[in-house]
């Protein structure tokens, strides 16, 4: 059978991807059942000690939480802002006359016909539109946590504000963040696809134990803790 270009495309995109989704689905697994082995439940846990704290002495801290969600949400708007002025440049980049796929022609391993040119643009538009909408819908929650933060806790408040609902709130708005991040990170190797499938699969490869440097806790006096902590299975439940 005569070997085609698309073959590399065919095998090694969907590979490198593959990698990355199982990645996630094991640290997923490992955020349920093992959080705070995590720097996601790790941070979790912390983020409900926090609320509770604030809204018990809110008199004291209400400028405090406000500043804290204020950057929260500065960080959310810059990467949604990052996300929507790319898919525009890729809107204009798909919408132009100008072939910009000639001059790479004679380098890029892989297809690089006019359709196979559309599926990565549009993958990699899809992609980061997914992002903005998780971090636009991730300052929605944010913002929410802000004006309820203050809020006088427990009967005072009609017993509907609480800090467990609160908390809630906040988690939502983290793990949308949380989610919008990683699809920015998965652009990366889809931007490279451009100059090929090969780059592709090496930068999957690449991202997967970095991102596992920055997920875990590796200190040994943690997972001590872990290992004494009985509710630690409850922090990792809260985040579904």
């Amino acid at each position: 059978m005569e070997w085609k270009k698309c073959y590399l495309d065919v095998i090694l995109v969907p590979l490198g991807l593959l990698i990355s989704v199982a990645y996630h689905v094991w640290l997923w697994h490992m955020v349920r059942t093992r959080p705070l082995s995590t720097i996601i439940g790790t941070n979790a846990r912390g983020r409900r000690f926090w609320v509770a704290s604030i809204m018990k002495d809110n008199e004291k801290k209400n400028i405090l939480a406000v500043q804290t969600l204020r950057n929260t949400i500065m960080g959310a708007t810059l990467m949604a802002t990052t996300s929507i002025l790319l898919c525009c440049g890729l809107a204009a980049v798909i919408s132009s006359t100008y072939s910009i796929k000639k001059p790479l022609n004679d380098v890029v391993y892989g297809a690089h016909g006019e359709f196979m040119v559309a599926v990565k643009y549009v993958t990699l538009l899809l992609i980061l539109l997914f992002s903005f909408l998780c971090h636009s819908l991730s300052v929605r929650f944010i913002n929410q946590v802000n004006f309820l933060i203050n809020c006088p806790p427990g009967n005072q408040s009609g017993g509907i504000v609480t800090a467990e609902y609160v908390s809630g709130l906040l988690e939502k708005g983290f793990l949308l963040n949380t989610v919008g991040n990683r699809m920015f990170y998965a652009a990366l190797p889809l931007l490279l696809w451009i100059f090929g499938p090969v780059l592709v699969f090496l930068c999957s490869m690449t991202m997967v134990p970095v991102l596992y440097h920055l997920d875990f806790v590796f200190s040994g006096e943690r997972r001590k803790f872990v290992g004494e902590n009985g509710n630690s299975h409850d922090c990792g439940a809260d985040l579904a």
